[in-house]
């Protein structure tokens, strides 16, 4: 059987380290995917936050390195949605992680887990 859900993280972070392992207790299945190697296309993130029902603004990392040395918290503002997903698709560090994208939902951040 063909699994849908998609596990995106960063493998050397903490949080998503201890969410994956919550995933796994729960039986949850997942495909794997690494945000650094395999960051989300602005298709994705388009299709992700929708799905979400959040504010865009929860999908930046806004206490990571690329996030604060770009200045995106003077920037965002000014920016179109369509630009926020271009901008997030650049780098997988400026996406907030992890997320959890499964048929009709997507779980964004540490309370992958609650939410499910």
């Amino acid at each position: 059987m063909m699994n849908n859900n998609i596990y995106l993280c960063y493998p050397r972070c903490s949080t998503c380290v201890k969410i994956q392992q919550q995933l796994d207790v729960a039986e949850i299945s997942y495909e794997l995917r690494d945000i650094k190697i395999n960051n989300p296309t602005a298709e994705e993130l388009a299709i992700w936050h929708k799905l979400s029902g959040l504010d865009i603004k929860k999908f930046f990392n806004t206490s990571g390195l690329v996030y604060k040395a770009l200045g995106l918290k003077d920037k965002l503002a000014d920016m179109t949605i369509d630009e926020k997903y271009a901008m997030l698709a650049t780098d997988g560090m400026l996406v907030k992680r992890p997320i959890l994208i499964m048929q009709d939902k997507v779980f964004v951040g540490a309370d992958v887990v609650k939410n499910i």
